[in-house]
C-alpha cells in the first residue's frame, strides 16, 4: 500500500498549509507586536526606563498584576469547586446553571462593569451603601517608591468596594471565572468516578483520593485555566473601567498608556505596553512549562 494511502489527511498539502498559518500569524500577531517594539525604539534606553519607572506607571503595573493573580487564584478555587459539582451531582436546575457560567463570555465587558458599580458603588449600589455605613475597608498593596529610603511596596487602606482594588478584582473574578471551570470540566467528565471509587475502596482516605489521585490528573488543567484566567485580567479593560479611577494608585496599565496616546506620547505609551508584554509573557511562558512538568510528570 502506497504512503499516500495510508496516511490520508484531510486538509493536503503541509507546505501550503504551513504558508497559510505563518501568513495569518504574521499578519495578525507577529507583525503587530513587533510594531511595538519598533516604536518603542525611537526612545534612547536611559528616556525608555525613565518613562516606565515613573512612580505612576509602576504603580499601574503593580495594581493589574495584583489583582490579576488574585482574581486567578479565586477562580481556580471557585472554578474547581463549580466544576466539581456541574461533574459529580445530578440536581434541579443543573443546566441552567451550566449555561450561566458562559454568560461572561456572551456579556460585553462594558455591561458588566455597568452591573458591578451598579451594585458595589458606595453612592447607587445596594450592597456599597450598606458597606459605606459599616466603615468597610479592605487593605491592597500600593506602590511606595524608593523616595526618603522607604520600601518600594506598602499597604494601603481603601474604602468601600467600587473604584478600588477589591472592585477591580471582583470584575476580574466575574469575567474570568468560565475559563477556568471550562477547562477543568472536560477533564474532570472524562476522569469519571471509577476511580474514586477504587481509590476508596483500597482504603484511602478523601485527602488521600484527592492528594494523589485526583490532582495529579487535574493539574494540567488546573494551570491552564489559571493562565487563561490570568490573561484575561491582564488584557481587561471595558469591564474595570467603570471599577477603577484615575487616582494615583486606582490606574491600570491600559489606563495609562490611553492617557500617553491622549497628550500624542506614542513612544512612551509604546513603551509601557512593551514591559507589560515582556513581562506577561514570561509569566505566562513559566505557567505553560509547569504545566508540561506536570503533564510529563502524570504520563510517568
Amino acid at each position: 500500500m502506497s504512503e499516500k494511502r495510508r496516511n490520508p489527511r484531510v486538509i493536503p498539502g503541509f507546505g501550503l498549509s504551513l504558508g497559510y498559518t505563518m501568513l495569518y500569524l504574521s499578519l495578525i500577531i507577529l507583525i503587530p507586536l513587533s510594531a511595538i517594539f519598533v516604536k518603542s525604539a525611537s526612545l534612547t534606553w536611559d528616556q525608555f526606563v525613565t518613562t516606565v519607572t515613573r512612580p505612576a506607571v509602576m504603580s499601574a503595573y503593580l495594581l493589574s498584576f495584583s489583582t490579576s493573580i488574585v482574581a486567578a487564584m479565586v477562580n481556580l478555587l471557585i472554578g474547581l469547586i463549580v466544576a466539581w459539582v456541574l461533574t459529580r451531582y445530578r440536581f434541579f436546575g443543573r443546566r441552567f446553571l451550566d449555561a450561566i457560567i458562559d454568560l461572561p463570555f456572551a456579556l460585553p465587558t462594558a455591561v458588566a462593569g455597568i452591573a458591578l458599580v451598579t451594585v458595589y458603588d458606595k453612592d447607587v449600589g445596594w450592597i456599597g451603601k450598606l458597606l459605606a455605613k459599616t466603615g468597610f475597608t479592605m487593605p491592597w498593596i500600593s506602590w511606595v517608591g524608593f523616595d526618603h529610603g522607604k520600601w518600594p511596596f506598602g499597604i494601603e487602606w481603601f474604602e468601600g468596594v467600587a473604584r478600588t482594588p477589591v472592585g477591580i478584582t471582583l470584575a476580574l473574578i466575574f469575567i474570568g471565572l468560565p475559563f477556568v471551570v471550562r477547562t477543568i470540566q472536560p477533564v474532570l467528565q472524562d476522569m469519571g468516578k471509577e476511580i474514586e471509587e477504587a481509590a476508596e475502596s483500597l482504603g484511602a482516605s478523601r485527602w488521600q483520593t484527592f492528594r494523589r489521585v485526583i490532582f495529579p490528573e487535574l493539574a494540567p488543567a488546573l494551570i491552564t485555566g489559571f493562565a487563561l484566567a490570568l490573561a484575561r485580567g491582564l488584557g481587561e479593560y471595558g469591564s474595570i473601567v467603570f471599577m477603577s479611577s484615575n487616582k494615583l494608585g486606582m490606574e491600570i496599565v491600559p489606563h495609562r498608556i490611553i492617557y500617553e496616546l491622549e497628550d500624542n506620547k506614542y513612544a512612551e505609551a509604546t513603551s509601557i505596553a512593551v514591559v507589560m508584554l515582556v513581562a506577561s509573557f514570561v509569566l505566562l511562558l513559566g505557567l505553560n512549562l509547569t504545566q508540561r512538568w506536570f503533564a510529563r510528570k502524570g504520563q510517568a
